[in-house]
C-alpha cells in the first residue's frame, strides 16, 4: 500500500472521487499551481471544479480575510445583519446587478450549489402551487433530493425517484429539434401528460453534462414562453457563473433576466462555501424562516466574495482579458483537434469552460493520466467521460495557460502518434470546421 495515502485507503469512504485519479497528497497551492508533499507542482486546469475561478489563495482576497480575523470580526451569524453581509450585498447590487439593468433580491441559503438548487425549487413550488418542474438532459444540479431528481445522469441519481419532474431536450440534443416548441406543444395539448410546471430549471452552459452551450435563440425563446405561461425561470449558474464563461453570468450574452439564479462555487472568491440565490422582487414570497441554513452567515465568505467583485469586476478590463485567453485556450485546442481527427470530435463550451469531446471515453481517461504524469491536473464531463474538460483559474497568467496547454497536446502526441501543431493564426479560422458548440 503507498504509505502517504494509506490512511485514506484504509479509514475514508470509498466515495471519494478525484483523488483516484490524482493519488498524492497535497499540501500547498498558489494562484494556478498545486504542490504536493513531495514537493512537485502541478498547474491546475480543475480548480476546485470551478470554485477557484480566483485561485489558490488569490492575494487580495486572502489578505481582506486575515485583516478581518485579525480584528476579532464576526465569523459566523446565521442570517443575524453583520457588516460584511452588508459590504457584499451593496458591493453586487453596485458592480453587478445595476451595470446590467438586473432587480434581485439575495437570500443567503446553506451554503452549497445543491442547496441553493433545491431553494429556488421550493420556492417555485410555493408561489405557483404547482409541483411539476422541467429540466433537460444531460443537466447537473448537485447531489441532494430535489436537485439529484432535476440531474440527467442515471449514474448520480440512481437512488433517488424523479418526482414531479419532464425532462426534456437540452439545446442541440436532437439536432434539428426545436425542444422550446416542443415543450410549447406539450403544454398546450390537455392529453400530452406533461403538467404546467412551477419552474423550468436550466443551466446555460452545462458543465458535468458534456460543455454543452445553449444558444442565445434557445435562452430567449425560453425566456418568452415561461413569461407568457406563468413559469419561473431558473438558471443554476452555480458552475457557470462569476465570469466563467467569460461574462459574470452565462446567460447575460442572450440579454435575457430569469427570475432565479442560483450562484455557489467560486462566489465565494477563496473557494469559501456560500450560496446566494438571486430573485426577483415579486417572487420572493418567503414568510421568515421558512428556507434556513445553520451556516448561511459565512462571514469569511461575504469578505472574500466583495475582495474580488472590488478587485476584478468594476471596469471591463477584466472581461478583455478573459476574451483573450479564451481565445487562446480555442486556438490551441483548434491544433490539437485537426492533430488527430480519428480521435477527437472537435471543441466545446465557451469562455474558460471549454474542452476537446473524444470519440471515447477511454481515451480521454487516459490522456488525464498522461496529463497528471507530466504535472497537469485536468478532469474530464459527459455522459461517457468522453470530453476533456478546462477550467483554468480565470486569474491564469497566459504563459502558465500556454504551458498547461502544451501538456495536453504533447501528451496527445505521445498517445495518439500524431505531432500536435504549435497553435498559429490561421488556426483561429479552423473553429468551423470542427464540431464547435454554439
Amino acid at each position: 500500500m503507498n504509505a502517504p495515502l494509506s490512511t485514506f485507503e484504509q479509514h475514508e469512504s470509498s466515495a471519494r472521487s478525484y483523488c483516484r485519479d490524482f493519488p498524492v497528497v497535497f499540501d500547498r497551492a498558489r494562484d494556478s499551481h498545486l504542490h504536493d508533499e513531495q514537493g512537485r507542482r502541478y498547474i491546475d486546469f480543475l480548480c476546485g471544479a470551478g470554485a477557484m475561478n480566483y485561485g489558490h489563495n488569490n492575494e487580495h482576497a486572502k489578505r481582506a480575510v486575515l485583516e478581518y480575523m485579525a480584528a476579532d470580526s464576526i465569523m459566523m451569524s446565521l442570517d443575524l445583519h453583520s457588516a460584511s453581509k452588508r459590504a457584499f450585498i451593496e458591493a453586487f447590487q453596485e458592480i453587478v446587478l445595476a451595470p446590467r439593468g438586473y432587480q434581485y433580491r439575495l437570500q443567503f441559503t446553506s451554503p452549497t450549489g445543491t442547496s441553493v438548487v433545491e431553494s429556488s425549487v421550493k420556492l417555485a413550488r410555493k408561489i405557483t402551487g404547482r409541483q411539476n418542474v422541467v429540466a433537460f438532459t444531460n443537466a447537473y444540479h448537485g447531489m441532494s433530493g430535489v436537485s439529484l431528481s432535476l440531474t440527467g445522469s442515471r449514474h448520480h441519481r440512481q437512488a433517488v425517484a424523479h418526482g414531479a419532474v419532464t425532462r426534456m431536450p437540452y439545446d442541440g440534443y436532437v439536432p434539428g429539434l426545436d425542444s422550446v416548441d416542443l415543450l410549447r406543444r406539450y403544454l398546450d395539448d390537455a392529453s400530452s401528460g406533461v403538467d404546467l410546471p412551477a419552474a423550468v430549471v436550466l443551466e446555460s452552459v452545462q458543465g458535468e453534462g458534456g460543455l454543452n452551450v445553449a444558444s442565445v435563440e434557445w435562452l430567449r425563446a425560453l425566456r418568452e414562453l415561461t413569461r407568457e405561461r406563468g413559469i419561473a425561470m431558473i438558471v443554476d449558474e452555480v458552475q457557470a457563473g462569476c465570469g466563467r464563461t467569460g461574462r459574470f453570468f452565462g446567460f447575460e450574452r442572450a440579454g435575457i433576466q430569469p427570475d432565479m439564479v442560483c450562484l455557489s462555487k467560486s462566489i465565494g472568491g477563496l473557494g469559501l462555501p456560500m450560496a446566494v440565490l438571486l430573485i426577483h422582487p415579486e417572487l420572493d414570497k418567503w414568510r421568515p424562516g421558512e428556507d434556513n441554513g445553520t451556516f448561511r452567515g459565512n462571514n469569511l465568505a461575504f469578505v472574500a466574495a466583495t475582495e474580488v467583485l472590488q478587485r476584478y469586476w468594476r471596469d471591463g478590463e477584466f472581461e478583455q482579458a478573459l476574451r483573450e485567453k479564451e481565445q487562446l485556450v480555442r486556438t490551441s485546442l483548434a491544433a490539437i483537434a485537426q492533430a488527430h481527427p480519428q480521435r477527437i470530435v472537435g471543441i466545446r463550451g465557451i469562455g474558460l469552460m471549454q474542452g476537446l469531446e473524444f470519440r471515447d471515453g477511454e481515451d480521454v481517461s487516459t490522456l488525464i493520466g498522461e496529463c497528471f504524469r507530466h504535472q497537469l491536473v485536468v478532469e474530464c464531463c459527459g455522459a461517457r467521460g468522453q470530453v476533456l474538460k478546462l477550467m483554468p483559474a480565470l486569474t491564469i497568467e497566459p504563459a502558465v495557460l500556454r504551458q498547461g496547454l502544451e501538456i495536453i497536446a504533447d501528451a496527445c502526441q505521445r498517445l495518439f502518434g500524431h505531432a500536435a501543431h504549435a497553435p498559429t493564426d490561421a488556426d483561429a479560422d479552423a473553429d468551423a470546421e470542427l464540431a464547435v458548440a454554439p
